[in-house]
């Protein structure tokens, strides 16, 4: 589905986001190429950014203390932290790497759909 909640914001196709995130995290995902792992990592970190401030501003509009605003707020702290490490050098690590942005992109679209059903 693809949803945007404003006018400025880019659209959010979250089952393109998901698609991204399988190729490194489904059962019988295959090791990426070098080159396929560079364009990956650029996909996973600008779906990153473009589903941290939707996110976290349809969080905010839930009542303080509402225990899905809660952990959605966990979820954008932890994706901000692992944006915010360079991605290593080795091929091995990058791989790691992504994968953890990978986890964090799919938590935040898991997010994204449940906060997308709480403000309907």
């Amino acid at each position: 589905m693809n949803t945007t909640r404003s006018s400025e914001a880019a659209p959010i196709d979250i089952t393109t986001v998901r698609a991204t995130v399988s190729r490194l995290l489904a059962d019988d995902a295959e090791l990426p190429t070098e080159d396929e792992l560079e364009t990956l990592l650029l996909q996973l970190r600008g779906n990153l950014m473009l589903l941290i401030p939707e996110v976290e501003t349809t969080a905010a509009k839930l009542p303080k203390g509402d225990p899905v605003g809660h952990c959605a707020r966990a979820c954008i702290g932890e994706a901000r932290m692992k944006l915010s490490v360079e991605p290593p050098e080795s091929f091995p690590r990058r791989v790691g790497y992504a994968q953890k942005l990978a986890r964090v992109l799919r938590a935040l679209a898991d997010h994204f759909d449940t906060l997308d059903g709480e403000s309907r």
